[in-house]
């Protein structure tokens, strides 16, 4: 279980990883308002998923016999969404003023959607210590990599944006398929 909470944590926190790398190239930001944005991502990032399964958890019983398809169909869309926007290469120039916090809030929630949904399949699937734990390994992770994401920023270090979306798209189809599996051989 480790292993999977700390490769759908990276998974989740790759857009978290962008917008932190390149706003701290675009904006010559400060580590300390680095620390704060990495905070904010951590925040939704953990919050959005506890969320996110709390209400998987309220529906359980009333799809017990359908829950796994339903976790594989979330980790399909949502990996699925990832794979095509990186395939795709959509350009997205627009320029948020990140030195509001605000701002900071939206990104957070913007770049968590996807932890909601993956946080009803949790729930779906999980126990409330497994979740809770998954939870806070995607908030330290986010924040561990947004952070990492200020630094290549800030040392203008470019940031491999298609392929990283390309790849935690992939794994959350993994995902999907091993969750899948899983339940169809027990």
């Amino acid at each position: 279980m480790i292993l999977e909470a700390f490769v759908l944590a990276l998974a989740l926190c790759v857009d978290s990883f962008v917008v932190s790398a390149t706003s701290a190239f675009k904006s010559k930001m400060s580590y300390r308002h680095g620390i704060l944005m990495a905070v904010v991502f951590a925040f939704f990032q953990g919050g959005f998923p506890f969320l996110g399964a709390m209400l998987g958890a309220a529906f359980r019983d009333m799809i017990a016999s359908v829950d796994h398809w339903v976790a594989f169909g979330l980790l399909l869309a949502v990996g699925g969404k990832m794979v095509y926007d990186a395939v795709c290469d959509v350009p997205d120039d627009r320029q948020l003023d990140v030195s509001r916090f605000g701002v900071l809030c939206l990104l957070g929630i913007a770049t968590s959607i996807d932890a909601f949904v993956v946080g009803i399949g949790l729930g779906l699937d999980k126990g409330f210590g497994q979740i809770a734990f998954i939870v806070a390994v995607i908030a330290v992770v986010t924040f561990v990599v947004s952070m990492v994401g200020v630094a290549l920023g800030k040392r203008n270090i470019p940031v491999p944006e298609r392929v990283a979306t390309l790849l935690a798209g992939l794994v959350l189809v993994g995902l999907g398929v091993y969750t899948l599996i899983e339940h169809l051989t027990a």
